[in-house]
């Protein structure tokens, strides 16, 4: 099945999907960032099959989220790694993961837990706001129009209804 491309949708998140791929690359992200890097480790990790973890591969390196390494030479095998793309994106898939322990964890428990290698604690991955540092909410946040804003694809109703909420200034 042929996958629809995102990549000229006026939208940073279709295009970021667009880049990321499918439901494989961030698991794949995820098992990167775990050091899980060499071809067969990730086959023997996530249980996916040799071709489909070989396209998938090459597209985020394609997208410049991951890079592949030569770790030896006769025969040439590599080991794939993050680049600074694919790092912006592991807090990202810690929010996920934290989404997953809170609606859809196994009933055994949270498969993996994370400390914050500053401050040595446990921590449960909440997205703040950047200027006071509070927990994000949807019931706390208000979208408006960006200056790439269009009623295009991706953002057809998006772009109109956010500029109309926008409070007009009056006429001198």
């Amino acid at each position: 099945m042929e996958r629809t491309s995102f990549a000229q949708m006026r939208c940073s998140l279709a295009r970021g999907l667009d880049m990321i791929g499918d439901w494989w690359s961030p698991l794949i992200i995820r098992d990167l960032f775990l050091d899980i890097t060499r071809f067969d480790e990730l086959v023997e990790d996530l249980g996916i099959s040799r071709n489909l973890l070989t396209r998938r591969l090459k597209s985020l390196v394609t997208n410049g989220v991951i890079e592949r390494v030569a770790y030896q030479q006769r025969p040439v095998r590599y080991a794939y790694r993050l680049t600074e793309a694919g790092r912006d994106l592991v807090p990202a898939i810690l929010a996920l993961t934290a989404w997953g322990d809170r609606w859809a964890r196994p009933r055994e428990g949270s498969p993996i837990l994370f400390v914050h290698t500053s401050c040595g604690h446990r921590f449960e991955p909440k997205v703040t706001c950047s200027a006071c540092a509070e927990v994000i909410s949807a019931d706390t946040v208000k979208p408006i129009p960006g200056p790439g804003g269009a009623t295009k694809p991706g953002t057809m109703l998006v772009a109109k209804r956010l500029r109309a909420a926008m409070p007009r200034k009056p006429v001198a």
